[in-house]
C-alpha cells in the first residue's frame, strides 16, 4: 500500500551527477499539468494565489489533449464550472455545438492540439500562474505529517527543490502519492472489503487496461497512407472488430466506417480509442520507474499501430492514415498513454458504489452534504485485455456528487488530491475518471488550496460551506440537478436546499447520461418531509422563523409541537401564502396557485440561511464495517 521505494527508484535512475539544486518557494505547487492541474491552477489564480505547475511534457491537458482522448464523456447537460468554460472555448473555435458533435461517442469532440492551445491560453491570462514544462518529479519530503517540498528535474538533468504551503497531486499515475509515502490503494477491492455489487469474491489484482491513442486523418480516396507493418503483428487480435473484417458472421457488429465515426473529430480526423477487439492494452506500470514505463509502453504503441495497419490492409482504409500534424511525435501517436486507473489516495472519506446509488441511506454518513462536483456517466471499466479478464455487470446508477473528503488524504497534510487519484473504490473509479469530472475535481482542488491559504488552515479543516459557496460563485453544480442551471436566479438556493438535504431530487438511471431531477416547476407535495428536515432545534423556533406562528394560531387555534399541524395550516391557508413566493410578475401567479418547488427552495434558503444552520465537516464512518 505504501511503496516508498518509488522515490528511491526515481532518484537513483534520474540523477546521479546533477547540478546544484536551487530552492524555490511558492504558495501552491501543482504536480501535473493535465486536465485537473490546469483547472486547479486557473481557479486558484482567480482567487488571487500564486501557482506553479510542474508538467512532464510540453503540453497542457493530460488525458484530454496529450493522451488524445479528445471526445469527452458525460456531463453534457451539466457543463459545470471550468468544464463548461473549456467547452464554450471549443464552441467559439469551431463554430458552435454542432461543429463539435462530429462523432457518435460524444457531444463534444475536438482535435487534441486545439484543446492544448485553449488550455495554454487559459493559463497565460493569469500572471500568477507559472508553468514549468518538461520537468519530472524526483522525490518528495514529508516533515512530520505534512508534505513540505519536492525535488524536480528538467531535461538537462538540473534539479530544483520546490517548497510550498500546499501541493496538489494531479499526475496521471498518482506519482506524488508514492513519492511522499502517502497511503493509497490500487487494483480491485474484494466484496468483503467494500460490499459493492459487482466486486469480486476473490482478489483480482489488476487495474484497468490503458490505451495509446492515435489520431487518424481521412485523406482523398485513392491515396495510400498505409503504415509499415508493425513487429510483432498478430492479425487475430482484431478479427471482428467491425463487420467487414469478421471471418464469422456475427449479429450486431457495426460497419468499419461506423466504428471510425465513433471518435470522428472535426476536420476529417478520427480518434482511435476503440474498446472491442481494439487498441486497449494491459500493462503493470503503476509501480515502475519512468524508464521502465517507457520500455513497457512500446507494447501499447505497437498494439495501436497494429490496429491501424489491420484497418488499412484488411479493412481497405488505405486512404486513412496517421495525422502527422497533431502530436509532432516521432511515431505520430499521442504524447502520453491514456491511463484509466491510477493510485487512489486513502482519503478522509471514500466514495463507494452504494453511496452513488442511494446517497441518503446512511444518516451518520451524509456525503452528499459535502458535495463539490457532479457526474452522470455510468460505471465503465476496460478489462478485456487483463491477464484474467473480469467482465463485470455493474448496476445502473443515477447521476451523483463527488464528496469533498475524497480529495483530502487521511494521514498527510499539505496535500490535496485531484485527477484520477481521489479516494474512491476501484469500481467507482470507472465513472469518476472521465474528463469533465477530473476538470471539476481540479477546479475544486484549486479553490480548496487558495481558500485554505487565505484562511490559514489545512484543507481538512477548511469550512466546507465556505468552499461550496466559492464553487457556486464559479457556476459549478454541486448537487446534480440537471433540470436547473447556474443562469437561473434560483440556482444557488436550490443547490443549498439540496446540500443540506432539506429538499431532495430524484435519481434516474439513463444509460450514458444519468439524471437527478429537482422538478423546480412542480407543485410542492411533501411539506411535512421538507419542513421536518429543517435544521432547527424545535418547532417553536421553526414557527417564529418562518413567520407561521400567527398563521398557525389562526387556523389551528394554538401552537402545538407537531409538524403535522404546520403542514395542515399550510394546506388550509394556501391562498394566504404569498410570502413564500418568488416575486415574478411575468409568471402571472394567482393568489391560489400552488407553490412550486423552486419557490419553496428560494424561500427556505433566504429565510433560514441554511448553510449557517447546517455547518458540516468531513470524515464520516465507513459503512462497510456496519454491514
Amino acid at each position: 500500500m505504501r511503496p516508498i521505494f518509488f522515490a528511491l527508484l526515481l532518484s537513483s535512475s534520474l540523477f546521479i551527477s546533477c547540478e546544484q539544486s536551487t530552492v524555490y518557494d511558492a504558495d501552491i505547487i501543482i504536480v501535473g499539468g493535465g486536465a485537473s492541474g490546469v483547472a486547479a491552477a486557473v481557479q486558484a489564480a482567480r482567487l488571487g494565489v500564486e501557482v506553479t505547475i510542474v508538467e512532464e511534457t510540453d503540453w497542457l491537458g493530460g488525458m484530454l489533449t496529450a493522451a488524445g482522448v479528445s471526445a469527452t464523456d458525460g456531463n453534457h447537460q451539466m457543463p459545470s464550472g471550468f468544464w463548461g468554460e473549456f467547452r464554450e472555448a471549443l464552441y467559439d473555435y469551431y463554430g458552435g455545438p454542432s461543429a463539435v458533435a462530429t462523432g457518435w461517442v460524444s457531444h463534444t469532440l475536438f482535435e487534441p492540439h486545439v484543446g492544448h492551445q485553449i488550455l495554454k491560453d487559459f493559463t497565460a491570462r493569469y500572471p500568477n500562474i507559472r508553468v514549468l514544462k518538461k520537468h519530472s518529479l524526483v522525490s518528495a519530503k514529508v516533515d512530520g505529517k505534512r508534505l513540505t517540498e519536492i525535488v524536480i528535474q528538467d531535461e538537462s538533468g538540473k534539479v530544483n527543490t520546490l517548497k510550498a504551503r500546499l501541493f496538489i497531486e494531479a499526475t496521471e499515475y498518482g506519482d506524488l502519492l508514492a513519492a511522499a509515502g502517502v497511503p493509497y490503494s490500487r487494483t480491485m477491492e474484494t466484496f468483503d472489503e467494500t460490499r459493492e455489487q459487482g466486486a469480486p469474491i476473490e482478489p483480482h489484482p489488476y487495474v484497468q487496461d490503458l490505451t495509446y491513442v492515435a489520431i487518424l486523418q481521412g485523406y482523398p480516396k485513392g491515396e495510400d497512407h498505409t503504415i509499415a507493418k508493425p513487429d510483432p503483428y498478430d492479425i487475430s487480435d482484431f478479427d471482428c472488430m467491425c463487420q467487414e473484417v469478421c471471418q464469422t458472421p456475427t449479429p450486431g457488429l457495426i460497419s468499419c466506417q461506423s466504428m471510425l465515426d465513433y471518435g470522428k473529430l472535426p476536420n476529417q480526423k478520427y480518434m482511435i480509442n476503440w474498446p472491442n477487439k481494439g487498441n486497449d492494452t494491459y500493462l503493470e506500470i503503476l509501480e515502475k520507474t519512468p524508464a521502465e514505463r517507457d520500455s513497457l509502453l512500446v507494447e501499447a504503441k505497437n498494439m495501436t499501430l497494429s490496429w491501424v495497419y489491420f484497418l488499412q490492409t484488411e479493412g481497405g482504409f488505405r486512404h486513412v492514415g496517421l495525422a502527422k500534424d497533431e502530436f509532432r511525435t516521432e511515431d505520430h501517436l499521442a504524447i502520453i498513454p491514456y491511463i484509466r486507473e491510477s493510485r487512489r489516495v486513502v482519503g478522509t472519506d471514500r466514495l463507494f458504489l452504494y453511496d452513488i446509488q442511494e446517497p441518503y441511506q446512511y444518516s451518520d454518513r451524509p456525503l452528499y452534504k459535502t458535495a463539490v462536483a457532479v457526474a452522470d456517466y455510468p460505471v465503465d471499466h476496460h478489462r478485456k485485455k487483463n491477464p484474467i479478464p473480469k467482465q463485470i455487470e455493474f448496476p445502473k446508477i443515477p447521476s451523483y456528487s463527488v464528496p469533498y473528503g475524497t480529495l483530502i488524504p487521511e494521514q498527510v497534510d499539505g496535500l490535496i488530491v485531484a485527477e484520477k487519484s481521489i479516494s474512491v473504490s476501484n469500481v467507482v473509479n470507472g465513472t469518476t475518471r472521465l474528463q469533465p469530472v477530473v476538470l471539476q475535481i481540479g477546479q475544486v482542488a484549486g479553490a480548496t488550496a487558495a481558500l485554505s491559504i487565505q484562511n490559514e488552515v489545512q484543507p481538512r479543516d477548511l469550512d466546507v460551506r465556505t468552499l461550496q459557496e466559492s464553487l457556486l460563485e464559479a457556476n459549478m453544480w454541486l448537487i446534480p440537478y440537471m433540470d436547473t442551471h447556474p443562469d437561473q436566479e434560483s440556482f444557488a438556493s436550490i443547490q443549498r436546499v439540496g446540500l443540506t438535504g432539506v429538499m431532495r431530487g430524484t435519481g434516474i438511471p439513463v444509460a450514458w447520461a444519468n439524471e437527478t431531477r429537482f422538478y423546480p416547476d412542480s407543485a410542492v407535495q411533501n411539506y411535512s418531509e421538507i419542513l421536518a428536515r429543517l435544521p432547527l432545534p424545535d418547532i417553536d423556533q421553526l414557527l417564529q422563523s418562518a413567520g407561521l406562528l400567527d398563521l398557525t394560531t389562526r387556523e389551528a387555534g394554538q401552537v402545538k409541537e407537531d409538524i403535522e399541524v404546520i403542514v395542515e395550516a399550510i394546506k388550509i391557508s394556501q391562498p394566504d401564502l404569498n410570502f413564500l413566493r418568488v416575486e415574478d410578475e411575468s409568471r402571472g401567479l394567482e393568489n391560489n396557485a400552488l407553490i412550486t418547488r423552486e419557490e419553496l427552495a428560494v424561500y427556505l434558503d433566504q429565510t433560514f440561511n441554511l448553510f449557517d444552520l447546517d455547518p458540516i465537516q468531513i470524515g464520516f464512518p465507513n459503512p462497510t464495517l456496519q454491514k
